[in-house]
């Protein structure tokens, strides 16, 4: 049964300026993981701004927003063996989660240069 879904569209370039704009906000927003991963990519912006919006999408999708002590680092997306994006998560938001018997997430993300968009679906 569907739980929730959630949607989060954003302009590249407004993920790029805050974050060449303020200090050690990468880390409050994003795991270690997620940084490598978009380090390595040819346009990390991008890739940074996807995974936000993922992040925006999944806290839109349970109903909660960002309040309650869930911190975006908390909420990791990254890929599996065959690059489909998933989202695995930790602290506070993992324990929101097993509390509220959701079972399944997916999530999609597509971008096109200077846009990125992603959908999540929370099932119960």
């Amino acid at each position: 049964m569907i739980f929730g879904i959630g949607t989060d569209i954003i302009e590249v370039g407004r993920i790029e300026k805050q974050l060449e704009s303020n200090s050690g906000l990468k880390e409050r927003l994003f795991t270690p993981g997620e940084i490598i991963y978009c380090e390595s990519r040819k346009n990390k912006a991008q890739h940074y701004a996807a995974r936000f919006a993922a992040k925006e999408a999944f806290l839109k999708a349970i109903g909660t927003g960002w309040r309650d002590g869930l911190q975006f680092n908390e909420i990791e997306v990254t890929n599996d063996h065959l690059g489909k994006p998933i989202i695995v998560l930790s602290g506070k938001t993992r324990a929101f989660v097993a509390e509220t018997n959701i079972i399944n997430i997916q999530v999609s993300l597509s971008h096109i240069r200077d846009m990125v968009n992603a959908i999540v679906i929370i099932e119960k």
